[in-house]
């Protein structure tokens, strides 16, 4: 029995997105109110297989309050997605997900991410079922686009056949004017051709979603298994329980000063403290004085410079 058996439907959860949701992104939207499932930050399987492993490593840092969690893999070798999928089952993950929707150019002339749309399909076969063996009984899932530059239903067809536990679709093609706007009516047609291929595969949605209500309307009305919410969860962490406007704003503050000690004590001298600067906006938007603030911010380039900053907004 599956993690995804085990979650009431629709399942709502916290998307993947590159350098955003680290295990201290997800312990914070898990102290204020956790989504159904999480998923890691995109780990490469050539960087796990290499000697420079320990940079990627930490990508599969996370606390046991934040199970169930998704490793999210990314590569082009399914020998490596073997080996990574096996670690992956080994630490101890829910599941494992294949990405293959990242349109990142470096990341597409390497043929993975949606790059795989482009590639001899018996090699896209070979991946999955690599990461199928090195999984055991883990489920594995694939998240992707509804096509290149138009909507490609052969890729579809192609991948309810492989037998995966998830499928999920960003609304958008990878390039072209089809990817600008999300287009959820093509997700019903994806529902539809899973129901008359007579597959158990779950199909789950992606794009422009930005709340919980919004994620359950969408789950009825175009007939998916779960709806995965990104950028909105970044803007707004308190997402999954309420609008950020609700929020008070000396809370605000503070839950961000837990979020830079949290990064001290996870991280140490393991990540730049710059990176937390994506996150001031945030916390740190909406009353008065808030801009100022930011662009104090910033200029912090020191956990300790960041927590005076966010101490002097506190009083």
């Amino acid at each position: 029995m599956s993690i995804y058996d085990e979650i009431k439907k629709p399942i709502i959860s916290l998307a993947p997105m590159e350098d955003v949701t680290d295990t201290v992104f997800r312990q914070i939207v898990n102290s204020i109110q956790r989504p159904d499932l999480f998923y890691t930050e995109f780990v490469n399987v050539e960087g796990l297989s290499s000697e420079g492993r320990e940079k990627v490593i930490n990508r599969l840092k996370y606390n046991p309050i934040e199970k169930p969690l998704i490793a999210q893999l990314w590569g082009t070798g399914p020998d490596n997605f073997f080996k990574s999928a096996k670690e992956v089952k080994k630490l101890g993950f829910d599941g494992v997900d294949i990405n293959m929707g990242c349109s990142v150019r470096k990341v597409v002339k390497k043929n993975a991410g949606s790059g795989l749309m482009r590639e001899d399909r018996d090699h896209v076969k070979s991946i999955i079922e690599s990461t199928k063996k090195g999984a055991e009984d883990l489920p594995v899932s694939v998240k992707t686009r509804l096509g290149w530059a138009s909507y490609d239903m052969d890729w579809v067809e192609f991948l309810l056949k492989q037998e995966l536990d998830v499928l999920t679709f960003n609304t958008i093609t990878v390039r072209g004017s089809k990817a600008k706007y999300p287009n959820w009516g093509v997700i019903r047609d994806i529902v539809k051709m899973r129901d008359e291929m007579s597959r158990k595969t779950l199909i789950f949605g992606n794009g422009g979603v930005l709340n919980v209500q919004q994620a359950k309307k969408y789950a009825e009305k175009y007939g998916v298994d779960g709806v995965m919410i990104g950028r909105a969860a970044l803007a707004n962490p308190w997402l999954f329980s309420k609008k950020k406007d609700e929020v008070l704003v000396r809370d605000s503050i503070k839950k961000f000063k837990e979020h830079v000690l949290l990064f001290q004590k996870t991280w140490g001298s393991e990540k730049n403290p710059n990176s937390l600067r994506k996150y001031i906006k945030s916390y740190i938007s909406g009353f008065g004085g808030s801009r100022e603030t930011r662009e104090r911010l910033m200029e912090c380039s020191t956990i300790e410079e960041f927590l005076s900053e966010i101490d002097r907004a506190l009083k």
